[in-house]
């Protein structure tokens, strides 16, 4: 019987030995990662004019959400001045690539200048600047070659500007690897307005987006919630000109899909 205690004993201590790392493991790697993302945030090269805009637009979330990675080859789509893309250069590192696609006439309106200085500064000198219209953003050699593809509140702007949003939703499928993650930042419309406040308001119903983007092959992956805020009217322009000082407050899903 003493022998037979002592058996169990022994077996319990190994059991326990062996099982009780393993939520504390889990725990410390998700920290890992937070921290990371933040130190990008945090780093002390950024512009002041990126800092004035992070409380808004919680840069270390998105990073997060996206699942950038040192190494990792990924695009934004209309990337304007590059305030989101310098943050994908940061996480992707000096052995990673990004992609900033910027259609003519945003170029021409007001990202020509901001965009130019970006790709100046030392930290994007992985960036490759894609100057290109959003039905067709990359060029044939991409396909098949990207981790992730953002697109960070521009994609009701495809509607005032005519692009043909199923052909850019199968450029994106055709960009990615199998695997490769689609990301989706909008300020949201009322349910039922479909894409007709795009230019008057800025914003984009949320079901659209869903219905097109998975009829384009995506299969819908998961949400944040981060940037949603329930207490929006969505009534009101959310562009960064006419919002004043409600910018950044507006009600925004996240929705990421993933290419089968």
């Amino acid at each position: 019987m003493r022998n037979a205690l002592m058996a169990a004993s022994f077996l319990a201590l190994v059991g326990c030995s062996h099982s009780t790392p393993t939520a504390p493991a889990s725990s410390t790697q998700a920290q890992a990662a937070a921290v990371s993302a933040q130190a990008l945030v945090d780093a002390p090269d950024r512009t002041e004019a990126d800092r004035k805009l992070d409380a808004g637009r919680h840069p270390a979330a998105l990073l997060e959400f996206v699942g950038v990675k040192p190494g990792m080859h990924v695009a934004e789509l209309m990337t304007g001045g590059g305030y989101t893309t310098e943050l994908l250069a940061r996480a992707v590192g000096p052995e990673g690539k990004v992609y900033g696609e910027n259609p003519q006439v945003v170029l021409e309106k007001f990202a020509a200048k901001p965009w130019q200085e970006r790709l100046a500064r030392p930290v994007n000198q992985n960036v490759v600047r894609l100057d290109r219209e959003l039905d067709a953003p990359f060029p044939p050699e991409l396909n098949g070659t990207l981790d992730a593809v953002v697109s960070h509140i521009i994609y009701h702007d495809a509607g005032w500007m005519g692009v043909d949003r199923a052909k850019m939703n199968a450029a994106v499928f055709q960009a990615l690897k199998p695997g490769g993650v689609y990301v989706i930042l909008d300020s949201s419309a009322k349910p039922g307005t479909g894409i007709t406040e795009g230019q008057t308001l800025h914003r984009i119903d949320e079901q659209l987006v869903r219905d097109e983007v998975q009829a384009a092959g995506f299969q819908f992956q998961e949400e944040s919630n981060t940037w949603r805020n329930p207490e929006d009217t969505r009534d009101w322009n959310s562009s960064p000109g006419a919002a004043g000082e409600r910018r950044g407050t507006s009600d925004r899903f996240a929705l990421k899909f993933v290419k089968p």
